[in-house]
């Protein structure tokens, strides 16, 4: 039987296949990757002549160097196939240190400010000897594909069905509540606004979040149109614009600094679904003590947290003035 020579085809070569795609050029790639640049073009040249496909363009000169269908193809398969092995040498990491070592984690604002440093207290005095290493990003699209890659072993994220090798737990539920100016007839009324009230008002949103772009569409499935006047990925950034009159919020509470004296939060009840936060991992990876335990913790911290928050069907006209 005549040996399948897809099997001649190794690490280094779709390493080079990446780095040339990022890069769009030989010698950068070959600088990043620690290669010659001589030495890429030979693994580009073997990887070529394996998969009997030409897989990069080379227009030569100053242009750059970009992938053909073929390449792009081959491409969508070498990142999988890197990342996996990134996760392998994350997993062995892990094995090896037992209950020392590294956890990396990744977060967003809300939970940063809110949910987080309780948890961090309470594992470093669990765990001492694990170093913990936090990642922020404004969308947790970001961070989850950071855990296929193997660069975070746990994140938190939306809870829901994501796409890919991933397992998770929900920690809580957020619910959504109307920021306003501290002097707002809406602060001061006792029945509470209507979504159809609210959505006729100047609104004040995030730019990228998840938690903007589904809030959007439920206001759409029940027939409003609204009209956003200013947006931010900051959350203290939209609070203060509603402070200052220039509009206001529908926000998940977390986001909200209830002691912001210029604002007041009313609640909205069921009007919108509540934002589902969960704690999410790879599910082929190995899951050290450590990152059990780092779970276990977020869970104990988010049951004791959701105790103390105003319940979602709060009667109408409950509000809290700040």
């Amino acid at each position: 039987m005549e040996p399948d020579r897809w099997l001649g085809i190794e690490l280094r070569h779709l390493a080079a296949l990446q780095a040339i795609a990022e890069e769009g050029s030989f010698g950068r790639a070959a600088a990043r990757l620690g290669y010659t640049q001589s030495a890429v073009s030979q693994q580009i040249a073997t990887l070529e002549r394996v998969v009997g496909e030409r897989l990069l363009e080379r227009p030569g000169g100053p242009r750059a160097v970009s992938l053909t269908e073929a390449g792009r193809l081959l491409l969508r398969h070498a990142d999988a196939i890197v990342a996996r092995l990134r996760a392998a040498q994350a997993d062995l990491d892990a094995l090896s240190t037992g209950s020392a070592g590294t956890l990396r984690v990744g977060t967003y604002q809300s939970v940063g400010k809110h949910i987080l440093p309780s948890v961090l207290r309470r594992f470093a005095g669990a765990w001492p000897d694990v170093e913990l290493r936090l990642t922020e990003s404004n969308t947790d699209q970001d961070l989850v594909e950071r855990i296929e890659r193997g660069d975070l072993d746990l994140t938190f994220a939306d809870f829901q069905l994501w796409e890919g090798p991933f397992e998770s737990v929900g920690l809580l539920e957020d619910p959504y509540v109307l920021v306003v100016q501290a002097r707002s007839p809406l602060a001061a009324r006792r029945r509470r606004p209507t979504l159809a009230e609210v959505a006729e008002l100047p609104l004040i949103g995030f730019r990228q979040c998840r938690t903007s772009s589904r809030l959007e569409a439920h206001l759409r499935s029940e027939g409003l149109d609204p009209r956003f006047v200013f947006r931010s990925d900051d959350n203290g950034t939209v609070q203060a614009m509603v402070g200052a009159g220039v509009g206001v919020a529908i926000v998940p509470r977390l986001t909200v600094d209830l002691n912001d004296a210029s604002t007041a939060v009313v609640e909205l009840g069921d009007a919108v679904p509540p934002r589902r936060i969960s704690l999410l991992w790879h599910r082929d990876r190995y899951r050290s003590p450590a990152t059990r335990a780092f779970t276990a913790v977020a869970q104990e911290v988010c049951a004791e947290f959701s105790s103390v928050l105003p319940s979602r069907s709060a009667a109408a006209g409950r509000r809290t003035g700040r």
